[in-house]
C-alpha cells in the first residue's frame, strides 16, 4: 500500500513534467481587493468587497513571515522547480501509512495554482494539471514573484485573504511591522485555518506557532 501511493505520487511528478516542457506561458490573475469609500474629509466610511484584502509587495512583507512561510510550507521552494519530488514521495508514504491525509506534498507554487488557477477538485487528473502549471508557472515568473501572489492569495481564517490583511486581523498592525513571533503565527495558520486560529483555540495556534520556529532554527532561518 505504501509503495504504491509513493508510485503513484512520483507518476504524477513525472506525467506533469512531461506536460509542461509543452505548457503555454501562463495569465496571471488579478486577486480582487475591496473598494474604500472616503468621506470629503478623507476619513473611511465603508469598504465594499466580498474578500478582506489589500495586496502588498514582496519587499513590504517582513523577511521573517517570507522565511516563516517557507520554513513550515515548502522548505526547498527556493530551489526547486515548480515540483519537489521528494516532498510528493515523503508526503505518500505518511499518508498511506497514516490511511488518509496527514501531510501535504505540494510545494508553495502548487498551493498558488491551486488556489487562484484552478478548481479545487480532487483527481489524479488535476493534481498532474496542477503539477503542469507549477512547472511552467516557474518556467516564466520568478521565484520572487510566486512567493508574493501567493502571500497575497492564501486564506487566512476569518475572513482575511493574504498576509497583509492577516496582520491587521490578528494583531491590528500593518504587515510590514510584524515581529517574528508574530509572523510564525500567520505562517502557522495556513495549513489549517479553523484548527489553528489563535481566537478560537489559543493553545493550538501558539503549538503551532512553535512548530514553525522550531523549523525556522532548523532551517538556520532564526
Amino acid at each position: 500500500m505504501k509503495f504504491v501511493a509513493v508510485l503513484s505520487a512520483l507518476c504524477v511528478t513525472a506525467a506533469a513534467c512531461g506536460s509542461a516542457r509543452d505548457a503555454p506561458p501562463i495569465a496571471l490573475p488579478e486577486n480582487a481587493q475591496p473598494s474604500a469609500i472616503y468621506d470629503a474629509n478623507g476619513t473611511l466610511i465603508t469598504t465594499l468587497g466580498e474578500e478582506n484584502r489589500r495586496n502588498v509587495a514582496l519587499e513590504q512583507i517582513p523577511r521573517s513571515l517570507q522565511d516563516a512561510v517557507v520554513a513550515i510550507e515548502d522548505a526547498r521552494f527556493w530551489t526547486h522547480n515548480g515540483v519537489d519530488p521528494r516532498a510528493v514521495a515523503r508526503a505518500a508514504g505518511a499518508n498511506a501509512q497514516a490511511g488518509g491525509v496527514a501531510e501535504g506534498g505540494s510545494t508553495i507554487t502548487q498551493q498558488y495554482v491551486k488556489n487562484a488557477l484552478l478548481t479545487p477538485e480532487q483527481t489524479l487528473g488535476r493534481k498532474v494539471e496542477e503539477a503542469t502549471t507549477a512547472l511552467a508557472l516557474e518556467r516564466n515568473y520568478s521565484k520572487q514573484l510566486i512567493l508574493e501572489l501567493y502571500l497575497n492569495t492564501i486564506y487566512l481564517g476569518n475572513g482575511a485573504y493574504g498576509v497583509s490583511a492577516a496582520a491587521q486581523e490578528y494583531f491590528g498592525v500593518p504587515v510590514e511591522d510584524l515581529t517574528l513571533e508574530q509572523s510564525a503565527m500567520i505562517a502557522g495558520i495556513i495549513q489549517a485555518p479553523s484548527r489553528h486560529d489563535p481566537r478560537t483555540d489559543p493553545v493550538a495556534a501558539v503549538q503551532r506557532r512553535n512548530l514553525v520556529l522550531q523549523r525556522m532554527r532548523e532551517q538556520q532561518l532564526i
